[in-house]
């Protein structure tokens, strides 16, 4: 037989108000795992096709022969891919227009890229604000509840003439896991926050890495 003091019997004890915040930290900690592992995802697969495309670029003699293989598949292409599609294009285009100098070619192509890049990391950090939120104000959700549920305990105590342990520890338990709760649903997104962050921070650095190293060899095409 289940012991009063089970979390299950806890939970179901709690009034109506804690149970409301056990509720949101529930949903919160569902959501917070939920993107965890999406995001996640995203990141790894972002950091492979970084790789495979980088391979594929340095391996290549041919930039328009890649340019065309990767405009072709606009709608399948990767981050890395679409900032060198988006380079490419400005840098042809100005090339063919004609009466520009080789600076302002080169400057039109790097703002191209330099857009691209921006969204590619707009795209990467979406959501990590929900998870830094999660993180930052669950542990102050379920204290609220562990406050409330204490305030109830102590108020009913002051119905009868004499205070036993027994009588206190239950509304006092049950407040209690309001704050396991709320730290439960923040440490993991506070981890996966800190984690991902660095994360984007460095396949930024990829992206930026590589869009000057390209930029370099447009500088020699467009002064041949």
């Amino acid at each position: 037989m289940e012991s009063d003091l089970s979390i299950a019997n806890l939970i179901l004890g709690a009034s109506a108000l804690v149970k409301f915040v056990m509720l949101l930290l529930l949903s919160g900690s569902v959501s917070s795992w939920a993107l965890i592992f999406a995001k996640r995802r995203q990141v790894q697969l972002a950091k492979r096709e970084i790789q495979e495309f980088e391979d594929e670029f340095w391996s290549t003699e041919d930039l328009t022969r890649l340019f065309n293989r990767v405009a072709a598949q606009a709608e399948d292409a990767t981050g890395m891919e679409r900032i060198f599609e988006s380079g490419f294009r400005e840098f042809a285009r100005l090339r063919k227009r004609g009466g520009l100098e080789a600076t302002d070619i080169l400057d039109g192509a790097q703002r191209a890229m330099k857009v691209t890049v921006n969204r590619e990391m707009e795209a990467l950090e979406a959501n990590l604000p929900t998870l830094a939120t999660i993180g930052s104000i669950s542990p102050y959700v379920g204290l609220f509840g562990t406050v409330w549920g204490i305030m109830n305990s102590f108020q009913a105590l002051g119905n009868v003439h004499q205070a036993t342990l027994a009588m206190v520890a239950p509304g006092i338990s049950e407040a209690l896991v309001a704050t396991a709760m709320g730290l439960f649903a923040a440490i993991p997104a506070v981890v996966a926050y800190n984690r991902f962050a660095s994360d984007i921070d460095r396949v930024f650095g990829r992206y930026d890495i590589f869009a000057e190293e390209f930029l370099a060899i447009l500088r020699r095409q467009a002064h041949d």
